[in-house]
């Protein structure tokens, strides 16, 4: 017998939440993957390690970019944190290891390699997403060699990035980042450069739960530590907080200084005399204002909240 038309639909019904549910077991929202899976990499900025709130987008530098750089859908907390969020050049995939992986070839012209060289004078350091868990590296490094004057320094570039992650069963523990410090790029002359940007990825397993891979940053921020406190920008805040109030208690002073004495030198008079001025205030919050009506409906309904 043939099946009704309530069967069929039921059955289509089941199919969809079938792939639907599917799906959403093979998307990284739910931190479990299999082998072989691609697992979420995004970069996120770049900036000064002694100045965290001067940040750039991480394409911003002269990096291995594809054609057209993916954005991901930020949330709103994203959105408030100042994210920049771009799908990275790295490919890893889950517990796939790989040793000395090519990126991209690149010949850094003049202006790429001053970029460089800027950022890394500047102690730039770029920070990433993988799996939700944040990192950190250093995009290069200055030698010094003992000698004062910084135009005699050496600016080298990391090009080879080494990932150590982390995994317990079929999730994401724990990712931490450094480079090769045998795989350096002169950047101190203005000529153009070509670099052969490598990464490696290792995967070790752990017994750490999935529950606790967060205890990691539980105390620490979103971004390095050892950060400088600007102790400039702390008293010039305080100052101006200060300078400010003085001003307004002045301005009110003068303001009331005459009702002030009038009232204490013949209370009496002070009722009977037609107040002017600024006392008009404490009569016109009793005013009601006009369409009433319209007015209370309004704020009853929650219309005032279209305008916020």
């Amino acid at each position: 017998a043939m099946a009704s038309p309530a069967a069929r639909a039921a059955s289509a019904l089941l199919l969809l939440l079938a792939l639907a549910v599917a799906g959403v077991l093979s998307d990284g929202s739910d931190h479990r993957y299999k082998l072989g899976d691609p697992v979420p990499l995004y970069a996120n900025k770049v900036g000064p390690f002694h100045n965290p709130s001067e940040t750039y987008r991480y394409f911003d530098l002269p990096f291995c970019s594809p054609e057209k750089v993916k954005e991901k859908s930020e949330a709103l907390g994203e959105v408030l944190n100042g994210d920049r969020l771009v799908d990275a050049p790295y490919k890893l995939d889950f517990r796939t290891d790989h040793d000395s992986k090519a990126v991209c070839p690149k010949k850094l012209t003049k202006e790429d390699v001053a970029k460089f060289r800027n950022a890394v004078a500047k102690d730039y350091y770029f920070q990433m997403y993988y799996d939700d868990l944040p990192l950190w590296g250093f995009i290069g490094k200055v030698e010094k060699g003992g000698k004062p004057d910084p135009s005699e320094w050496k600016y080298y570039l990391y090009r080879h990035i080494i990932f150590d992650i982390l995994y317990n069963n079929d999730r994401v523990i724990e990712i931490n980042v450094h480079t090769d410090q045998s795989a350096l790029v002169d950047l101190t002359e203005d000529k153009e450069v070509n670099v052969d940007f490598l990464y490696t990825v290792k995967w070790k397993e752990t017994p750490t739960p999935f529950e606790k891979r967060m205890e990691k940053y539980s105390s620490s921020s979103n971004m390095p530590h050892h950060l400088e406190v600007h102790w400039f920008s702390i008293i010039n805040s305080c100052v101006t907080v200060l300078l400010l109030t003085g001003f307004l208690a002045t301005i009110l002073m003068r303001v009331l200084k005459n009702d002030f004495v009038k009232y204490a030198h013949d209370e009496e008079a002070a009722d009977d005399q037609e107040e002017s001025g600024w006392k008009y205030i404490h009569g016109d919050v009793f005013r009601f204002p006009k369409n009433k009506s319209l007015f209370s409906a309004a704020l009853g309904t929650g219309t005032q909240l279209f305008a916020l």
